[in-house]
């Protein structure tokens, strides 16, 4: 399939004797046609960087939306912009199918393709212009296959995760069977799943999985909430095939290209604490938050997917609330976490409630990180860059306000916890 899409884009590039690169409608680079030209001074940085990253930046992006292009169903021509990186002007290309944008198919103009006709308006098209514009219907009916094909997987997959348990069996067979059927997969090979949130889901159209080795299939689902309030923002669960010898490498590697996606990330926090120190009247000025990702256990059993599904939305929790365990957290490294999530969604114990204040969030992340620390005074101290007298006088305001003592390990266990509990 990816070789049709180079062929096609190569039949542009070749039409219009300029350099064409086809990226699905976030931006992700699908395939690109050679630069033949010698002339460094042409070679865009914009494409060079979307061709070494796989994506272009969110400046470019922005840049390019602001024409329309979403919308667009004839050829477009876009003007440079520096302050966006973007120092050569474009033509794009739609590439739609029945009505839906699947991509966009750019050609860099290097100056031979000012004075091209582009059509519309009552004016025809150029002849290679209309000829391009027939190749790039084709990739979009290629495109719109390829995300028939992805949501149907997706469905199954959703069916497996979200199910009934007593229906996993045969929503673990009928996945197991399509995979086989539309992508080749050998039965038995290592399998984990990868949560991102989270996902921006406001598009609904069905849009094909990036290339990337390993994915199989994908789905958007809604992350669960408290017991009594609502749920949670979507989350994106992405299938991953590892290597036969094991190894989540392949599922870090969907994991961090999936978290460049312009669809994960949120807006400003609005309710719940962003961690100790935070307070729910604060966090309503939070800025946006960037996304995590959390890599599930490995599993050749796809009736086993619900668990590995589990670890994984603890995973990317974990990171989400511990910078240092992020942006992509694996289920086996997130330590205590593995336990804390999978505690009931609650208020914060009433233990901590005075040092969830703006005014006490120093003291929070002081009794914090002396409990990372065992304890130990000089650690702490150090990690914190405070001398010791300053950490024992933090300390001291920490037990008057919590009525906890430090000395007593039951009281520091609980304190602990409720630290890490609230940042989740």
């Amino acid at each position: 399939m990816r070789g049709d899409y180079q062929q096609l884009v190569d039949e542009i590039s070749a039409a219009l004797g300029a350099p064409a690169t086809l990226e699905d409608r976030d931006f992700g680079l699908i395939a690109f046609g050679a630069h033949e030209g010698e002339d460094d001074e042409v070679m865009d940085p914009v494409r060079t960087r979307s061709i070494l990253q796989r994506r272009s930046s969110a400046a470019v992006r922005a840049w390019f939306e602001a024409f329309g292009i979403a919308r667009a169903t004839t050829p477009l021509r876009i003007p440079p912009d520096p302050a966006a990186g973007v120092f050569r002007g474009r033509i794009c290309l739609p590439v739609r199918h029945r009505g839906v944008v699947h991509g966009y198919v750019w050609l860099l103009d290097d100056g031979h393709l000012t004075d091209l006709a582009l059509g519309g308006h009552g004016t025809p098209p150029d002849p290679r212009i209309a000829q391009a514009m027939e190749t790039a219907a084709r990739i979009g009916a290629l495109l719109a296959d390829e995300a028939r094909a992805g949501s149907e997987l997706g469905d199954l997959l959703r069916e497996l995760l979200t199910g009934p348990a007593t229906g996993r069996p045969a929503a673990a067979t009928a996945l197991r069977d399509a995979l086989r059927d539309t992508l080749r997969f050998t039965p038995g090979l290592p399998l984990a799943l990868v949560a991102v949130t989270p996902w921006d889901t406001s598009d609904t159209d069905a849009a094909p999985l990036p290339s990337l080795p390993g994915l199989l299939a994908a789905c958007a689902l809604r992350s669960p909430g408290g017991p009594t309030g609502p749920p949670g923002p979507p989350v994106l669960a992405a299938l991953v095939r590892l290597r036969a010898t094991g190894g989540a490498a392949p599922a870090r590697t969907v994991a961090e290209h999936l978290l460049r996606s312009p669809r994960a990330g949120s807006a400003p926090a609005t309710a719940a604490p962003s961690g100790p120190g935070g307070s729910r009247s604060s966090a309503r000025s939070a800025p946006p938050r960037p996304g995590a990702a959390g890599i599930g256990g490995a599993t050749r059993e796809p009736a086993e997917l619900p668990t590995s599904w589990q670890e994984a939305l603890a995973a990317a929790r974990a990171a989400r609330a511990e910078p240092r365990l992020g942006p992509v957290a694996q289920w086996d490294t997130i330590g205590s976490y593995r336990m804390l999530t999978a505690l009931p969604v609650t208020d914060p114990d009433p233990v901590i409630g005075p040092l969830l204040t703006p005014a006490h969030a120093e003291l929070a992340r002081t009794a914090e990180v002396f409990l990372d620390c065992a304890g130990q005074a000089s650690r702490t101290a150090q990690a914190l860059g405070i001398h010791r007298q300053t950490l024992y006088y933090r300390l001291g305001r920490v037990e008057k306000l919590t009525g906890l003592d430090l000395d007593d390990g039951e009281h520091r266990l609980l304190l602990h916890m409720a630290l890490k509990v609230a940042r989740l």
